[in-house]
């Protein structure tokens, strides 16, 4: 089970903990230094679908030059985000390596990214609301 703790950090701000430590801070759109929630989804597609296709395409004898990604979305509605485009950035050494990144890239993104096939199949995301801790009075 993937999971992490989202907290509120004693300046006022947000982070993510994963339970190996790491760190991510959370801020609105136009807070400086820190991602928005919408830009950590954009990069939760991006991460995923390119920690993927690398090792596949080095697997497959072809180490890529370049290898970087764009992911962009727009709102459709305030609280609704349009179509995710992912746009590679990628330089081959040859045209055999770019037959096989572009294949790669391909089953990547219909069958191994969970990340996008779960955006993509419209995973359920459920609220559950724990009881205050209750202090004793004296």
């Amino acid at each position: 089970m993937a999971n992490v703790r989202v907290e509120r950090t004693d300046d006022g701000g947000f982070r993510a903990v994963n339970g190996r430590g790491a760190e991510v801070k959370i801020g609105g759109a136009k807070d400086d230094g820190v991602f928005s929630p919408v830009e950590l989804l954009l990069a939760a597609v991006g991460g995923c679908n390119i920690v993927t296709v690398e090792p596949l395409t080095a697997q497959r004898g072809h180490r890529l030059l370049r290898l970087a990604m764009t992911v962009e979305s727009e709102k459709v509605e305030s609280n609704k985000l349009g179509p995710v485009t992912v746009t590679y950035d990628v330089e081959v050494p040859s045209e055999k390596a770019d037959e096989v990144f572009r294949a790669v890239a391909e089953r990547v993104h219909e069958k191994y990214c969970t990340v996008s096939r779960s955006l993509s199949d419209g995973t359920e995301v459920k609220l559950e609301l724990s009881q205050p801790d209750e202090t004793e009075s004296d």
